[in-house]
């Protein structure tokens, strides 16, 4: 049996069509309740946290029901970040974690992504049971068997002791100014807290959720409210984070952008220059050649995966390595933590930062990126991409152009409907160029 409809972070979509509605996540609750309730001995317990979806309310709900109805305990954690969830799992030794959230799309989609009782995502296998157990009939336990539901109160304040305890005790933030964007999403209640409470001045935006506004315009996705608050209050840097705080951007003192590529180069080389470890850092298909090139000079292993962070994560478990990531922020460090999580991620950044005592930008101008384009384009009906002899074509017309000094990447995406197409090389109007030609010709093709 092969998974139909766990993607590489889980089941995500439109709220109101299959499969994100009421009906089915009460379905998956039990499913999942059938799959986690048989492993371990004693009452089982499924922990259940949630974005700032003005939807999460309504799955909440149904996941409850459909958990206690197979028999096991659900514990709500309300709006979390999903690393915290993944923390909290592994804390309260609970069966499972599960997390409502589209991450960084907007607010009218939603998801459901679990992690396993260590914290880390599920298995192909379990997946695969879990969605075996959809096509069951849904069933309820004899009474004095139903799961029993609680609030967990002090979720946040358990996360926010847990990521200050990532720094070493003599670590202060003291004397830096911080703008931190929040996204509108599960960060806003924790990050700026973090942050303060190790002594940083802190100006936080994207605090204010609706259930409407996360991810809109704001957050890791849309940097530039957070540039133009850095430039207008001399901030020594910007920290944004997406709506459900496993991406982080930064922002320079001169409002240029850092990505999750010269973030993991500024978190590996300070690793090798203060303490001389960082066995490898693991990259994706989209990390910039950049990074590639700029760790080979200071001697640090890469390997690249294909995109979505449990790939990821895998190519570390193999290797042993501690730092790997992608490009959009997605940034692991797992001698820390089991999975990518931006809060942690940006204090190792800051901790570069404390103790070299040198600006963001002067610990990324040994990183240069090279020129990259990526075009998103829609996809109708299946999400299987077989690209025909017209994108075959236009594909080989872009890496004769760039004569061995590039590379042309079509990826569908694991999260939304498109396919998208990335031309990285030396010049930027060329590489630009070849992105457009090879989009047209993706966008033409019958998909």
């Amino acid at each position: 049996m092969t998974k139909r409809l766990f993607g590489t972070d889980g089941i995500r979509g439109r709220v109101g069509q299959h499969p994100i509605t009421a009906d089915f996540v009460l379905r998956l609750g039990w499913a999942a309740g059938k799959v986690f309730g048989q492993y371990g001995e004693g009452r089982r317990l499924i922990l259940v946290g949630k974005d700032t979806r003005i939807s999460g309310y309504l799955f909440e709900s149904a996941l409850q029901a459909g958990i206690i109805a197979a028999g096991v305990d659900v514990s709500l954690l309300g709006p979390m970040p999903t690393p915290a969830i993944a923390y909290l799992t592994r804390t309260f030794r609970a069966s499972a974690g599960i997390v409502i959230s589209a991450s960084h799309n907007p607010f009218d989609d939603n998801g459901i992504k679990f992690f396993g009782a260590d914290g880390c995502k599920l298995s192909d296998a379990v997946e695969i049971e879990i969605e075996r157990h959809l096509g069951e009939p849904v069933t309820t336990v004899a009474s004095e068997q139903l799961g029993r539901a609680s609030r967990i109160g002090d979720a946040a304040g358990r996360y926010i002791e847990f990521c200050k305890g990532t720094l070493p005790a003599d670590i202060s933030l003291k004397g830096l100014k911080l703008v931190v964007d929040c996204a509108h999403g599960a960060t806003y209640h924790v990050a700026q807290d973090v942050f303060r409470e190790l002594g940083a001045t802190v100006h936080a935006l994207g605090v204010e959720p609706d259930g409407c506004n996360i991810n809109r315009d704001c957050g890791s996705t849309a940097p530039a409210a957070v540039q133009q608050a850095v430039l207008a209050l001399g901030a020594d840097l910007g920290i944004a984070f997406d709506g459900d705080g496993d991406r982080v951007v930064f922002v320079d003192r001169t409002g240029a952008t850092v990505d999750g590529d010269q973030i993991l180069y500024v978190i590996a080389a300070h690793r090798r220059r203060h303490g001389g470890v960082c066995t490898g850092v693991v990259g994706t298909l989209m990390s910039n050649y950049g990074l590639e090139l700029a760790l080979t000079r200071i001697g640090v292993p890469f390997l690249r995966t294909a995109v979505g962070d449990r790939y990821v994560i895998e190519a570390l478990r193999e290797r042993e390595w501690a730092l790997g990531g992608e490009s959009s922020g997605h940034i692991v460090c797992r001698d820390l933590t089991t999975t990518g999580d931006g809060v942690v991620a940006a204090l190792q950044v800051l901790r570069a930062v404390i103790e070299s005592g040198l600006a963001l930008d002067a610990l990324c101008v040994d990183m240069a990126k090279l020129p990259q384009t990526m075009i998103n384009v829609a996809i109708r009906g299946s999400t299987v991409f077989r690209p025909g002899p017209d994108v075959l074509a236009a594909v080989s017309a872009a890496e004769r152009k760039l004569a061995g000094r590039g590379r042309v990447l079509l990826r569908p995406s694991g999260t939304e409907p498109v396919i998208r197409v990335m031309v990285e090389g030396e010049d930027f109007d060329l590489v630009r160029c070849l992105a457009e030609e090879v989009a047209t010709a993706v966008a033409g093709a019958d998909c």
